[in-house]
């Protein structure tokens, strides 16, 4: 970890930029985490970050809220996770408070309806390079043939056979695991 200074200060800023900037909902708010978790603050390894997203997707709830509670409990616990969800949630709940009352005048806009129309594509982008860069990470680990066939069989089984996303992302922290098991096996008998 290469934090420096006030860990709490730190918790509170990250997740205070990721409940105002975060436009979207909680997909769209996982970028803003993993770049303060990864990239600015170093709290978790890229491949942390992975393993922890998929185990919060896998579980029922805000994606962005379970995401930040487990942030915060990682780095300071009960009371890391406590200050992180609530300067996460803090920021959206006072402005969701404060304009209400502009909601309903401002729903026929045609400029709030461009603004809100010009943010979307960014949004996809985000959420395409933080998939591109899973995916490749797969694909160097697993290699392309094998990563290709876990992204056909996920293919199938959301789209084809219907499954629910928390199903699918549990099949494959399964494979994981044991896939992890059989490599350290091999390292540990490679190595003795």
């Amino acid at each position: 970890m290469k934090t420096t200074g006030n860990e709490y200060i730190q918790i509170a800023m990250a997740m205070s930029r990721t409940g105002i900037l975060g436009y979207g909902g909680g997909p769209s708010v996982i970028p803003l985490i993993r770049h303060d978790a990864v990239t600015r603050y170093g709290w978790l390894s890229d491949e942390e970050f992975g393993e922890t997203l998929a185990i919060a997707n896998a579980l029922p709830g805000p994606i962005a809220t379970k995401m930040a509670a487990y942030l915060g409990y990682k780095l300071k616990g009960v009371r890391g996770a406590i200050l992180s969800v609530l300067a996460h949630i803090f920021p959206s709940g006072i402005a969701m408070i404060a304009l209400l009352s502009a909601v309903n005048y401002l729903s026929g806009s045609k400029v709030v309806a461009g603004m809100i129309a010009a943010v979307s594509p960014v949004i996809a982008v985000m959420l395409g390079m933080m998939a591109y860069e899973f995916a490749r990470k797969a694909f160097k680990g697993l290699g392309v043939m094998i990563g290709a066939g876990f992204l056909l069989l996920a293919l199938v089984l959301l789209e084809v056979l219907h499954l629910h996303p928390a199903i699918v992302i549990v099949l494959y922290l399964g494979y994981g695991t044991v896939h992890y098991r059989i490599l350290a096996k091999q390292n540990k008998g490679g190595t003795a």
